[in-house]
């Protein structure tokens, strides 16, 4: 076919007439931008590569052409590509391209090929922002395109999310051709005598969206008219903005009631089975409940992939009568586990009762050389560090001292000193105790749970247990009146306020040395 001259900068067609409204109503890009035209070389983004070229002064942006080659069909993806090619140069535009063997990834990622084709595709986009090549990248999805996207969403059971289509911007992407019809675009590129490719995928009817594309749709239009398209986009326009303002509730009630953590995510029960206690019980709290699960596993995972509707209710039961240390195996490998009052949700990557691995300092043999002396203990398991720090003491007989936790007796204490986590059968006598306890009991005690004692930082003097996080230390090895030096012991990050309990023993026996003196 013969390409037709383009009609004069200021008569923009009809067609570009509408598109220019979309985009600068949805603020697509600005002044300045550079456009990336995603351009397969079918007739929807080879159209939009001609409708920007309209609009290009207009709009005040630069473009290029990319193109994805996905190696899918042999031949044909070939040909596309050098179509593609020999467009951006006949328009004397740049070409940036991609070529990917998607079928074998999608095989070795154990994902369906439109799947993993998708994720390359989109990967491909954002490298190409990244390489500031451009700052928006532009997609040919149309009306169709949201129709059918709509329609095979409903045939799965989507929820009001799904429902929500085909967003017309969504980070550096944008479509906006979302409110023009397929026949449209072909119309337009014959009266412009620009060819293009069709793929013969489309018509691969053992794909859902090729069925819903030559049977299904056409089925309704000729049913209820060809205005059905429009209200099915109309449709999603609603749900996108319902969703965001569940989006903006979730987030807020989310970052009220989620703590993170070195285990995942955190959230008591209590919360999260009535996040909004305002909200009545029934409907509109149980589905605020589900969506704050999701908020969660998207926090732990990246995305809700792998994550239905019959996960989020398991969840939501095991808040609601599950016992401590129940856990559920959910999408993608996330984990979701009840720890006393609380719901943790653990990345898959996160292996369970990881233990931390043994350190050691070994007391010095000159205490004197060691005096100030501050040594720090990195526990990578837990991003948290164990510090021991040699002061001196206050003398004997003072009224005002008083036993503080973290303080021991440096002179009671046997070598060597280690740093670990808490073994089954640990025992001491903590201070104010008449006898000696088993730590896993002084644990519970202060509501620790199974996962957080595998991790716990015990000190143990000569292989026996002096000091453990937010616990009193041992009677035994305590500071007393005889005590000249003595060792302070704190975790950095404060459990149950060890790091501010430590501080305070130090600024304590500083004073008491100034009262000494003077």
């Amino acid at each position: 076919m013969v390409e037709r001259p383009f009609p004069p900068k200021t008569m923009l067609s009809a067609l570009a007439m509408r598109v220019l409204e979309a985009i600068e109503r949805r603020r697509m890009v600005v002044p300045g931008d550079r456009v990336a035209v995603a351009v397969s070389g079918g007739g929807d983004s080879v159209a939009l590569l001609l409708l920007f070229e309209e609009l290009r002064e207009k709009l005040g942006v630069t473009l290029r052409v990319i193109h994805f080659n996905h190696r899918l069909r042999s031949g044909s993806s070939e040909e596309d590509e050098r179509f593609v090619r020999k467009l951006a140069a006949t328009r004397g535009l740049a070409c940036e391209v991609r070529s990917e063997d998607v079928a074998a990834l999608a095989q070795t990622q154990g994902k369906n090929i439109e799947e993993a084709a998708r994720e390359r595709r989109y990967a491909f986009f954002r490298q190409v922002v990244r390489d500031r090549l451009a700052t928006r990248v532009a997609t040919g999805h149309t009306a169709d395109d949201q129709a059918e996207t709509i329609l095979g969403r409903l045939s799965r059971g989507s929820g009001l999310r799904g429902l929500g289509g085909i967003y017309p911007a969504l980070g550096p992407v944008v479509r906006p051709l979302l409110d023009v019809r397929r026949a449209e675009l072909r119309d337009y590129l014959r009266e412009r005598g620009q060819t293009w490719r069709e793929d013969e995928t489309n018509l691969d009817t053992s794909r859902l969206r090729a069925r819903i594309r030559q049977t299904l749709l056409p089925a309704m239009e000729a049913d209820f008219g060809p205005k059905i398209v429009v209200r099915l986009a109309r449709l999603a326009e609603l749900a996108r903005r319902d969703e965001a303002v569940l989006d903006a509730l979730v987030e807020s009630r989310f970052a009220a009631l989620a703590r993170r953590e070195e285990a995942g995510v955190t959230i008591r029960a209590k919360d999260l089975i009535a996040p909004w206690p305002e909200l009545p019980a029934g409907d509109a709290r149980d589905g605020l409940a589900a969506r704050l699960v999701q908020r969660a596993a998207r926090e732990v995972t990246g995305d809700l992939r792998g994550l239905d509707a019959s996960h989020v209710e398991r969840v939501l039961e095991l808040a609601r009568h599950g016992a401590s240390g129940s856990r559920l195996e959910l999408g993608k490998g996330l984990q979701a586990e009840r720890v006393l009052e609380r719901i943790i949700f653990t990345p898959p990557t996160r292996p369970r009762g990881t233990a931390v691995p043994a350190r050691s300092y070994l007391y010095p043999a000159d205490p004197q050389a060691a005096r100030e002396r501050e040594v720090v203990v990195e526990i990578a398991e837990t991003a948290k560090r164990v510090h021991l720090k040699l002061i001196d003491w206050p003398a004997a007989g003072r009224e005002t001292y008083k036993e503080t936790a973290g303080a021991l007796d440096a002179g009671r204490l046997e070598t060597p000193l280690e740093v670990r986590n808490w073994h089954p059968g640990d025992a001491y006598r903590p201070v104010g105790r008449g006898r000696s306890e088993k730590l896993k009991r002084l644990l519970l005690e202060r509501r620790i749970s199974a996962r957080e004692r595998a991790l716990w930082p015990v000190l143990t003097s000569g292989g026996k247990p002096v000091w453990a996080a937010g616990l009193p230390v041992s009677a035994e090895n305590a500071t007393g009146p005889e005590t000249r030096l003595a060792l302070v012991v704190w975790q950095e990050d404060g459990a149950n306020g060890v790091k501010g309990a430590a501080r305070d023993t130090e600024r304590e026996a500083s004073a008491s040395k100034r009262v000494e003196s003077g």
